[in-house]
């Protein structure tokens, strides 16, 4: 007997349809001799139109705490948890369903964005012993003085990957509305393939790079625990993708995946003196602001000044803009700042990178033939990421598909 954690997201519990579909595959589960513990999301809608209630009945003056924020949207998987037991008691199954705080689940005091400190799975044995198929409410936990708290984005995955990891499960199986992990999104590059197996490296460097289908803490997560999962659609039986701890043969393949993030902006403070202090009076003043940085390039020219850029999202031009113009005086007495919206990052992400040469100047000279042009560019040991204008970033990704054999046979 396996012990088997699914994990549902919001578009496969979706309609009282999906729910029942959901209900059949995780009893189907049961009956091939397994324990199962099914997590699931919202239904797919509910959560924004809650967040829209609570804005309907508070004001901009007295918009709604983040404390009431967690206990309203809470509502929301325990809605689903208790219509998917319920689903699998219709079939004849035997289900019940269990919030965060039921399963013992125990988070920090961050509301919205909590983190899971502790779990402590007594409940949730005791009703896989009796013969129960548990349904847990994914994204939310409970302090330890009882209030309850949300994980913020991703925060289904991580319940399921942190009480697969909790209770020992042989299995964890996140299942969403595609096959697996793919080369690159087949929305951009038609012929993309679907990866059979995948580093927890690769995929943490993928999700951070723009790909959607694993949030990075998730990975992070199961990398920390050692928890190998299997990203799968709930529509069909077709095998997913492992995500699992690198093995010596994996580095056979040069690179795994192409990743784009769209939405960039890129700013350059130009002519600040070379001294210590400069970089940190930069960053210190974005990172008050609350904006994430990604990419930042820096070059010293031979008078001693030094031209720093940095991307963010566009969304946080105008914030990260606002910020700089405060410090600027004291960047130097020559120092300005010029921004720029609508790039794009493309990345190419393998743990083969480590041990072939060449790499780069492959995915350079694709660009340059296919006559686009790098505006920046980022390395580490697994990862080679590249700015472009965004109106050209779809084709970059099919030509650096190609480039590196990645298209389907």
């Amino acid at each position: 007997m396996a012990l088997i954690v699914q994990k549902y997201g919001g578009t496969s519990v979706g309609t009282p349809e999906r729910i029942k579909n959901v209900a059949r595959r995780v009893l189907e589960t049961q009956q091939a001799g397994n324990q199962v513990v099914a997590v699931v999301s919202a239904m797919s809608g509910v959560t924004d139109n809650l967040l829209k209630l609570a804005h309907e009945v508070s004001s901009p003056e007295h918009p709604p705490t983040e404390r009431e924020i967690d206990v309203l949207l809470a509502t929301g998987e325990q809605q689903t948890i208790a219509l998917t037991a319920m689903a699998i008691n219709a079939l004849g199954g035997k289900a019940v369903s269990l919030t965060g705080a039921q399963a013992g689940i125990q988070t920090d005091g961050v509301h919205t964005k909590a983190r899971i400190a502790d779990i402590t799975p007594t409940e949730v044995h005791e009703m896989l012993d009796a013969g129960h198929i548990v349904i847990l409410a994914g994204f939310q936990g409970q302090t330890r003085d009882g209030l309850i708290t949300t994980l913020g984005r991703g925060g289904s995955d991580l319940t399921a990957i942190a009480m697969a990891g909790a209770i020992k499960a042989d299995l964890c199986q996140i299942f969403t509305d595609v096959d697996g992990v793919y080369t690159c999104d087949p929305r951009v590059v038609p012929v993309a393939q679907k990866i059979d197996v995948i580093s927890y490296d690769e995929m943490l460097e993928m999700a951070s790079s723009g790909s959607k289908v694993m949030q990075s803490r998730s990975v992070e997560f199961a990398k920390k625990f050692g928890v190998r999962f299997e990203v799968r659609n709930s529509m069909n039986n077709n095998p997913g993708t492992l995500v699992k701890e690198e093995e010596p043969g994996m580095e056979s393949v040069v690179v795994r995946g192409v990743s784009i993030e769209r939405n960039q902006a890129k700013i350059t403070i130009d002519d600040v003196p070379d001294r210590p202090g400069i970089a940190s009076r930069i960053f210190g003043a974005i990172n008050k602001a609350n904006i994430v940085v990604d990419m930042i390039v820096q070059n010293v020219s031979w008078e001693a000044e030094t031209d720093i850029s940095f991307t963010c999202s566009a969304a946080d031009l105008p914030k990260a803009e606002a910020e700089l113009r405060k410090v600027l005086a004291e960047l130097g007495p020559h120092a300005s700042f010029r921004s720029q919206a609508g790039i794009a990052k493309l990345s190419i992400v393998g743990i083969g990178m480590r041990s072939h040469s060449g790499v780069a100047a492959r995915m350079f000279g694709a660009l340059s033939n296919a006559g686009i042009n790098i505006q920046m560019i980022s390395t580490s040991e697994i990862k080679t990421a590249v700015t472009v204008n965004e109106s050209e970033i779809e084709q970059a990704a099919k030509v650096v598909h190609t480039a590196f054999g990645l298209d389907k046979a």
